[in-house]
């Protein structure tokens, strides 16, 4: 087959080429502590959009640090069998957090399922703005000119765990049996959600996007996920004098640096024809888990629909039913 990036051989030993903020975990830590005094404020209404038996629907609520409303579509089942686990999903990039038919699968086999809408992108949620220069033509450069403390995906990462909390908190569900799952931005959210919250016991990444920058630079692959980097470093950095610094306070955002905080059981799938997010930059979050992990390479595949792979991803989320 054709070579888009590293040698297979290569990339299982790959980790990366981004930089790791010295202060990484201090940043975060202050993060945490921001969300810690944000009061969630969650409120649930009946959604009478899907007529499924054994199914009720929610509109979701809850703010997130900066006092954003974010939204998120909540299923459970109709006469759960308490405590239930819980299933957070996340969506690709510019998405939505889809149809309510999609996650009846997982409410039939005992699960509540929590859908956010990512702030700011095609669902309901608030982007409540604020950041001074860049605002246009993506969501990975904003707030970088104010620095890592502005950054919207730091906001973003923390609205996972927000909504972990708030899943966690009701009272069909069982706090120890917290699950999530996504694929591109998904993925990448996905791999969030575990490294920030403790709780999560399974998690699926999908081809994961927002990972190792630099490499992506460097792979001339910064156009259309990642086509936001190349505008912004040619508009404001157009000699190069402050790459290293640049690429440093994204490294913040950057879910490879993430992935070592990971406790949870991890199923990813990896796509080596993936001219979006390549194969390296995934492989960068995959090498770094250090917890009980698996990976499903798709040697043909881009960034797309894998065949059989929903299949996989049931079945190994399911296995949370039996955890106590």
């Amino acid at each position: 087959m054709p070579a888009l990036d590293k040698p297979l051989a290569e990339l299982r030993a790959y980790y990366g080429s981004s930089p790791l903020p010295a202060d990484f975990d201090a940043y975060w830590s202050r993060a945490l502590a921001e969300l810690d005094d944000t009061p969630p404020q969650a409120v649930l209404t009946p959604n009478s959009m899907l007529r499924a038996r054994g199914v009720e629907t929610f509109d979701l609520t809850f703010t997130g640090v900066g006092g954003a409303r974010v939204y998120a579509k909540y299923l459970r089942p109709e006469q759960p069998t308490p405590p239930c686990p819980a299933l957070l999903q996340f969506h690709g990039y510019a998405g939505n957090s889809g149809e309510w038919v999609d996650k009846a699968a997982f409410v039939a086999e005992g699960f509540a399922v929590a859908a956010m809408d990512t702030r700011g992108q095609g669902g309901l949620s608030e982007d409540v703005g604020g950041v001074t220069g860049n605002t246009l033509n993506g969501h990975i450069i904003r707030g970088l000119a104010q620095g890592a403390d502005a950054l919207l995906f730091r906001n973003i990462f923390l609205d996972t765990v927000q909504l972990a909390r708030v899943v966690a908190g009701l009272p069909e569900v069982d706090a120890s049996r917290l699950s999530c799952m996504g694929a591109s931005q998904g993925g990448a959210l996905s791999i969030a959600c575990a490294a920030l919250e403790p709780r999560i016991r399974h998690c699926v990444s999908v081809y994961p996007f927002l990972s190792d920058y630099q490499r992506v630079w460097d792979m001339d692959l910064d156009k259309d996920a990642y086509a936001e980097l190349r505008t912004y470093l040619r508009n404001f950095d157009p000699m190069g004098k402050n790459r290293e610094q640049i690429f440093e306070t994204l490294g913040y955002i950057d879910i490879q640096n993430l992935a070592s905080r990971i406790s949870a059981d991890v199923l990813m799938a990896i796509t080596l024809m993936d001219n979006i997010c390549p194969p390296s930059s995934q492989f960068a979050v995959y090498n770094k888990i250090k917890s009980q992990k698996e990976v499903v390479i798709f040697p043909d595949h881009g960034h797309e629909v894998l065949p059989g792979f929903r299949d996989l991803e049931f079945n190994f989320l399911a296995k949370a039913k039996i955890f106590p």
